[in-house]
């Protein structure tokens, strides 16, 4: 199973707009990030985690020409936008895309994106989707997908498992239901926006705390800020943690 980071960064990206802070105008690539999203590409399936803001411009720099399945964590505009784009994969696939999420995922983006699934003629070309409600583990092309219950703020969102990785982003807080699930980890992708405490995201701090509990054998830290240098932080870290930076691949 192959690990594609597509997207390493905050909702707003990296740089930001009109910002010239130190980072924002480093010349380092890997301060250079998109809108958060994950490729796990196995067993000749590529599946993609939410359909972030960028997912054109990722698709493209990443030669992706396929996607097989979507797994949605929340509806946040930065995780959702780029659902139009999957229209492209459709028109070479010839067939729909199943999208999963939870219950509250799914309706918002039925409700957000209702000309995708309103078929009364009016719209022309668009995505061609079928949604499916998830809760519990699915076999998804002979991989075993396990939905986690996280909370970014006050709102329950989603984290997967999906063998020996775990992708848990937008994250202020693992219940200890879920954090069970996430025991053995060869490597675990988890949320750390910035230095200074977030109400709705961990710190580099809080990060590396759950980070320490779980005992994954690797750690890469993605939703990143604009307050985060790649080089500087990532020689912060303790052993066994790292950065992310878009097209970021891992192999386990």
């Amino acid at each position: 199973m192959k690990i594609t980071i597509l997207g390493c960064g905050t909702s707003t990206g990296v740089p930001v707009i009109g910002c010239k802070c130190s980072i924002c105008t480093s010349r380092d690539i890997k301060n250079k990030r998109t809108r958060s999203s994950l490729l796990v590409s196995a067993n000749n399936k590529n599946i993609l985690i939410d359909t972030s803001t960028d997912l054109r411009r990722q698709a493209l720099s990443h030669n992706i020409e396929h996607i097989d399945a979507v797994l949605y964590t929340h509806p946040h505009a930065d995780h959702i936008h780029g659902i139009d784009e999957l229209r492209s994969f459709n028109m070479i696939q010839k067939k729909p895309i199943p999208c999963y999420g939870s219950e509250f995922t799914v309706n918002r983006i039925r409700h957000m994106f209702d000309y995708i699934f309103t078929a009364d003629g009016n719209d022309g070309w668009k995505p061609e989707l079928e949604t499916f409600l998830v809760s519990a583990p699915f076999d998804l092309f002979g991989l075993l997908v396990q939905p986690v219950n996280i909370y970014h703020g006050k709102m329950p969102i989603l984290g997967f498992r999906i063998g020996g990785a775990a992708y848990i982003t937008d994250c202020s807080r693992i219940p200890d239901d879920s954090k069970k699930m996430l025991g053995g980890l060869e490597i675990l992708i988890l949320g750390a926006l910035r230095h200074k405490p977030h109400p709705t995201h961990f710190s580099i701090e809080e990060a590396i705390q759950i980070g320490a509990g779980l005992k994954p054998k690797r750690v890469v830290l993605t939703h990143l800020g604009h307050n985060l240098d790649y080089a500087a932080t990532n020689k912060s870290l303790p052993q066994g943690f790292e950065l992310a930076y878009d097209g970021m691949e891992i192999v386990i």
